[in-house]
């Protein structure tokens, strides 16, 4: 058995778009509902969701039947966590609070054997089908997506020289965070935000270097898109799921004349 090629990796290396939704619910269940829409990739959250190894092998197995690309974000870039979640199949990682050139290189370095890096080496993994798929250690490197998160004013200023770094395949940045540096906590979606953010990915999209990033607007989602950005997560099942249940009671409410709380 052969190694299949990464379809979220090849997808944004030759600039096509994806279309993603963040996974935070920590539920087998909730992980095989979104799986099943056809999402091009999903994002398992570590970072803020109280998810465990165990958790995410769960979220993962019920991920794989459906077609979507599986990427980890892990709380930090712990060397022996990484190992462990490309072990159990992560297709991708993506690395919170990366603020320098030299962390985006132990982020490379944390998910790339030897002599090219120090991922630890094991036999039988679900990664590689339990020993099934024979060219696993040839093909590994190149086909897990290394993608590194911008979210301060600083890291943003470097965004293009940690772009740069051999082993990124791409950039991603948290408006969130970036906005609580800046002094404007919960301002995510303000326009110094976005204008500080544009200007450093339209630097990495002219020097062929995909670009993504999390918004709960669609409509700003397509923009972005439609502007250059390649990887776009558009929602979150949290969101989802608080969103549709307060607009569901609302409408009840409103036809039964009982205000809502």
């Amino acid at each position: 058995m052969k190694m299949s090629a990464n379809p979220f990796l090849a997808a944004i290396r030759e600039g096509r778009p994806q279309i993603g939704l963040w996974v935070s619910m920590v539920s087998n269940y909730a992980a095989e509902v979104v799986a099943s829409a056809g999402y091009d990739w999903l994002l398992v959250d570590m970072e803020h969701a109280p998810s465990d190894m165990g958790m995410v092998l769960g979220q993962l197995q019920a991920i794989a039947p459906h077609g979507s690309t599986a990427i980890v974000r892990p709380p930090w870039n712990d060397t022996v966590m990484v190992k462990r979640l490309l072990d159990i199949g992560a297709a991708g990682l993506l690395f919170p609070m990366v603020q320098s050139v030299e962390e985006a290189q132990a982020a490379v370095a944390a998910c790339r054997y030897p002599p090219n890096g120090v991922r630890g080496v094991a036999g039988s993994l679900r990664a590689n089908n339990f020993g099934r798929i024979t060219d696993y250690y040839a093909k590994a490197d190149a086909e897990t997506a290394v993608i590194v998160q911008v979210e301060t004013q600083s890291a943003v200023a470097q965004a293009l020289e940690i772009g740069q770094v051999d082993g990124v395949d791409g950039i991603f940045f948290g408006p969130a965070d970036i906005a609580a540096d800046m002094g404007l906590l919960g301002q995510h979606m303000s326009e110094p935000v976005w204008d500080l953010i544009l200007t450093a990915a339209h630097k990495l999209i002219d020097a062929g270097i995909p670009v993504g990033t999390l918004v709960t607007d669609p409509a700003f989602a397509q923009k972005l898109l439609a502007d250059g950005f390649t990887f776009v997560a558009c929602g979150t099942d949290t969101n989802l799921l608080a969103k549709g249940a307060d607009a569901l009671l609302a409408q009840m409410r409103a036809a039964t004349g009982k205000e809502t709380i």
